[in-house]
């Protein structure tokens, strides 16, 4: 740990600095939208999403390679393929309840086929991984920027329509009954959270950030009593478990985004334990104390 401390006050080695704050920003988006992702159980579009992304780097690698649209940055790419495949899957939802899983994945199967064609005929050597699977360690001042914008954001519109996500997130059906544009917040929820897995995975990497959506949150859950609460929690506990996790893998040289995962995992399988034993001695003691019949 102390090695960790002074690694970070060391003015030559900026990106274990800009690891952490990477990470502590991380943590804001990672509360706010794994929240929402949890409660209304969609990980599984986000996982869609995020695989789907491909599709887009390849496009843009295809197109800047070949002069069609010379500079063109693989990050425009990815945005444009998440929004639509977002798009998709958000329509087929709301129209089609019974065709959403064939739907989830077919975009995600369609969209990684789609990058791997463009990827096969870009002239000269491409490398997707890397914009799939990020290194937290190599976060620069200029992410840094971007993360905070879209924290801003997304903080801004989780507060300005709080009422609305959480009545739509918990009770969808009297939501709507009570005039919450419940198809207009899934469909926005949706978009943002593509911007947001698309910046994220570029920078912390894909597995993180499937996982950091919901480990965190999930594990707030237990202890929460509202939106507002797993928002939060998720927040503190995403920010606790990467910071943890830089120290652990600085220690034991060891992938930083692994280690992160790592620790959330354990934390919240540790606190599912916790609440099923917890449930189960409570059933018990109602079963030992109500009422008996007479003999």
């Amino acid at each position: 740990m102390n090695g960790y401390v002074s690694a970070l006050f060391d003015p030559s080695m900026p990106f274990v600095r800009n690891a952490l704050i990477a990470g502590l920003l991380s943590s804001i988006l990672f509360g706010a939208l794994g929240a929402v992702v949890t409660v209304k159980r969609i990980a599984g579009l986000a996982g869609a999403i995020s695989h789907a992304v491909l599709g887009g780097i390849g496009m843009a690698l295809f197109l800047s390679a070949t002069g069609v649209v010379p500079g063109l940055p693989p990050i425009v790419g990815a945005f444009v393929f998440a929004v639509i495949a977002a798009g998709i899957i958000g329509f087929v939802s709301l129209k089609a309840k019974q065709r959403e899983d064939t739907v989830i994945n077919a975009v995600w199967a369609i969209g990684m086929s789609v990058g791997v064609l463009f990827i096969a005929k870009t002239p000269g050597y491409a490398d997707p991984m890397s914009y799939l699977f990020g290194n937290i360690l190599l976060v620069s001042a200029k992410d840094l920027a971007m993360l905070a914008i879209l924290d801003a954001a997304v903080v801004l519109l989780a507060w300005r329509f709080y009422p609305q996500i959480e009545a739509s997130a918990f009770d969808e059906e009297f939501a709507r009954v009570r005039g919450v544009p419940t198809d207009a917040i899934f469909m926005a929820t949706l978009a943002v959270t593509a911007i947001a897995v698309v910046l994220l995975q570029t920078f912390v990497g894909l597995v993180m950030v499937i996982a950091m959506l919901t480990l965190p949150s999930g594990t707030a859950g237990f202890v929460s009593r509202n939106l507002a609460g797993m928002m939060v929690g998720g927040a503190v506990m995403s920010a606790a478990f990467t910071v943890t996790g830089l120290a652990a893998s600085w220690a034991l040289d060891m992938p930083a985004g692994a280690v992160v995962v790592v620790v959330a995992g354990a934390v919240f399988l540790a606190a599912s334990a916790v609440a099923a034993i917890g449930a189960r001695t409570r059933r018990r003691k109602a079963g030992e104390t109500g009422p008996r019949r007479p003999a």
